[in-house]
Formats: structure tokens, C-alpha cells, sequence
């Protein structure tokens, strides 16, 4: 089993920024795919950035630029740093663990993230 725990979320100003962080426990094999989605009232949860065991990153459009996604795969932890904020980047933001031959899926609590003046 494998354990995700988020944090950094919080309340910030249109063009500030924010850095979260994921930290993974358990059972994780060394080839695995870690990521962050996000879910706002109303809309489905859609991926914000991806990045796997051996660096390769991937982001959707709307973050392109803003976002950046990192991680220690000694430590089991991803980031993303979020810079240039804007009010449509509210949302509960959410960690996840992809790994193994039937990709197993795991996800964390969520951190919510509101951006507001």
C-alpha cells in the first residue's frame, strides 16, 4: 500500500505564488509515474503536471510556463511550484502515485488552493 500526504495549499493573491509538496509512503517501486491534478467545484479533476522516475516531465497547456514539477525520487517527494497565480488556478489540488505492471493508482487527501485578491 502506498500512503500520499500533500501540503503548502493555502490562500494567495492573483500573480503570487505557492509551492506544494508530496510526500510518499509504503510500498513504492523505483519505476513510477507521480503527478498533480486538480479538481474545482463543479469540474472534473484534470492533470496539471506529471513527471516520472527518470525526470520526464509533461503539463497541461493551462499551467504551461507557471508551473514547475520536480522530485527527490530518494526522498519519494514531488513538488510543484506554482508561480504567475491566477483565480482559475482555485482548486483542491491533489498528489498521485502511479506504479506497477496494472498501474496501480494512488491519490492524497488534497490541498486546497485559492487564489484571490
Amino acid at each position: 500500500q502506498v500512503q500520499l500526504v500533500e501540503s503548502g495549499g493555502g490562500l494567495v493573491q492573483p500573480g503570487g505564488s505557492l509551492r506544494l509538496s508530496c510526500a510518499a509512503s509504503g510500498s513504492i517501486l523505483s519505476l513510477n509515474v507521480m503527478g498533480w491534478y486538480r479538481q474545482a467545484p463543479g469540474r472534473q479533476r484534470e492533470l496539471v503536471a506529471t513527471i516520472t522516475s527518470g525526470g520526464n516531465t509533461g503539463y497541461a497547456d493551462s499551467v504551461k510556463g507557471r508551473f514547475t514539477i520536480s522530485r527527490d525520487s530518494a526522498k519519494n517527494t514531488v513538488n510543484l511550484q506554482m508561480n504567475s497565480l491566477k483565480p482559475e488556478d482555485t482548486a483542491v489540488y491533489y498528489c498521485n502515485l502511479v506504479q506497477g505492471y496494472a498501474r496501480s493508482s494512488y491519490w492524497g487527501q488534497g490541498t486546497q488552493v485559492t487564489v484571490s485578491s
